[in-house]
Formats: structure tokens, C-alpha cells, sequence
């Protein structure tokens, strides 16, 4: 049997393809669609999974929210990071339950929730925002999706340090992330993972130069693009619209060792990309 849903809890009602809502259920509010509206107080008692009519006779699904939902969802003030590079950097970070993470641009809050549902019960993310009024964004988004206790969310200049060390992820989702690489070394542990998001070549090109300077090795850029499918019998065929370029992401591992060794590897890794061209 399904849960029960109660006045207060989230729903997601699903009409078909990408039509769907993420609502509050309230007995006194009634949810107005294109197919039809449905009065709250008809939720109530009804369990996710079940199947509801609206006014015009047509039926949606009452499903129970996942991360992903309130990620797409979520109120914005800025452009959020995708779950299908969220998924990626999950894989390449390593990030599981207990994780230590530092982020800086928290914006919205997107990416931060879809962190804190990772390393939660026992781990904790540190996200932090130069301007106030998008910690406020977030810090509903984050209360809304039941992970508000496991961020904190700080006001300041990641370039003078998120105030943490021995961190296992540090998340950099800003403008001018090769300012932030010193900072995030401080704050990591040794042989922790650094992402940064970017969606453009020079961005990519100045953070890989900081972070080769810095102390990372194991530094690769990605991308990555999804296309869905529109499945038919006998018909079955690429969709016409696909999710296309959004970020780079560039990932790199912190290395410990005295200033000879650390310009040694680096050089080692120029080497790398030139063979590889050659």
C-alpha cells in the first residue's frame, strides 16, 4: 500500500510526458491546470501512486516528489545545474553518505539539495553565497525539500576560505572559479575530489591553469548530453528536441608535497595532454 497523503505534504501530479506540477496539498486551495482543476481537499486520504480527476474528467497520477523534482521545480533567482551533470559529478566525486562538501554559489540552492540528499544522514554540505538575497531562495528550496539540516548556508567571498578543512568534495559553481581553486585546496582533504561547473572554453582554460598550479592532478573536463527517446512499436526513434550543452565540468584530485614536487607533477600532466595530441 501506498503512503497516505496528509494537508502540508508535497505531491507531484502527473498528467502525461512533461506535464506535471509539484504542489502543497492544502484542503482550502484549489490546483488549476490546463486539464481541468482539482479542489486540495481531495487529495487528503488519497495515497501516492493513486489516480485523481479533475473538473474536465482527466486523470492524474499522484506521485510521491524525488530530489530530481524539486530540483526542476525549485523556486530561482539563477540558471540551476542539470541532474544530468549532477548525476555525473556524484559518479566522479565519489560522494556517498557521510561526505564533507564545500560549495561556493549556492544560488537557488539546486545543486545544494541534490548534494545534501547524497551525503545525508551522516555527512554535511557548507555552501556558500556571495549575495544574501539568493540564500534566502535557497534556504526555502532547501526547508521545502526536508534537507535544510543537513547545509549550512554562509554569506561571504569563498576566496578567503569556506572555514572548513578535511572536506571530501568542493563544488565550485561560480563565474570565476579559478579564484576559488586556492581555497578549495585548503579546505580538502588530501586526495579529495575538486568540481568546477562552467559553461564556457575560457572559464575551463584559466581553471585548469590555476589548478595545475595549485596542487591537482588527475585534472579532465567533461560534458555531458542527453538524448531521450520517443518509443513506439515499430517507430521507435530519437527525440527531436534534446538536452544539449549546459556545463563543463572539470574535475581534479588534491595532492599533498613540497612546492619541487608539486610544479614536477604538473609539468608531468602538460606532458600527458601533449602526447595524447600528437
Amino acid at each position: 500500500m501506498g503512503e497516505v497523503i496528509n494537508e502540508g505534504d508535497d505531491v507531484l501530479l502527473y498528467l502525461g510526458g512533461e506535464k506535471r506540477w509539484l504542489i502543497k496539498v492544502k484542503a482550502d486551495k484549489r490546483i488549476h491546470t490546463h486539464a481541468g482543476y482539482i479542489d486540495g481537499s481531495n487529495l487528503i486520504g488519497k495515497r501516492y501512486g493513486e489516480a485523481i480527476k479533475s473538473n474536465l474528467g482527466r486523470t492524474f497520477w499522484l506521485l510521491k516528489p524525488t530530489v530530481e523534482d524539486y530540483v526542476l521545480k525549485c523556486e530561482r533567482r539563477t540558471q540551476v545545474v542539470y541532474p544530468k551533470d549532477m548525476g555525473l559529478i556524484v559518479a566522479k566525486t565519489g560522494l556517498t553518505s557521510g561526505s564533507i562538501v564545500v560549495e561556493a554559489g549556492t544560488g537557488s540552492g539546486a545543486l545544494t539539495m541534490f548534494l545534501a540528499n547524497i551525503v545525508k544522514p551522516n555527512g554535511h554540505v557548507y555552501s556558500m553565497e556571495v549575495r544574501e538575497e539568493f540564500l534566502e531562495v535557497a534556504r526555502r528550496n532547501l526547508k521545502r525539500s526536508g534537507l535544510l539540516d543537513y547545509v549550512t548556508l554562509m554569506v561571504g567571498d569563498a576566496s578567503q576560505g569556506f572555514g572548513v578543512t578535511d572536506a571530501d568534495v568542493a563544488v565550485l559553481d561560480v563565474g570565476d572559479p579559478w579564484r576559488l581553486v586556492d581555497a578549495a585546496w585548503r579546505a580538502l582533504k588530501g586526495s579529495g575530489t575538486l568540481v568546477s561547473i562552467s559553461p564556457t572554453f575560457n572559464q575551463v582554460e584559466k581553471t585548469q591553469e590555476a589548478l595545475l598550479n595549485a596542487g591537482f592532478v588527475d585534472i579532465e573536463c567533461l560534458e555531458v548530453l542527453v538524448r531521450s527517446m520517443q518509443v513506439k512499436t515499430g517507430a521507435t526513434r530519437p527525440a527531436t528536441r534534446m538536452i544539449g550543452h549546459t556545463a563543463y565540468l572539470t574535475f581534479a584530485r588534491k595532492v599533498l608535497g613540497d612546492e619541487k614536487t608539486l610544479k614536477e607533477g604538473a609539468s608531468g600532466q602538460m606532458e600527458g595532454v601533449s602526447n595524447e595530441e600528437r
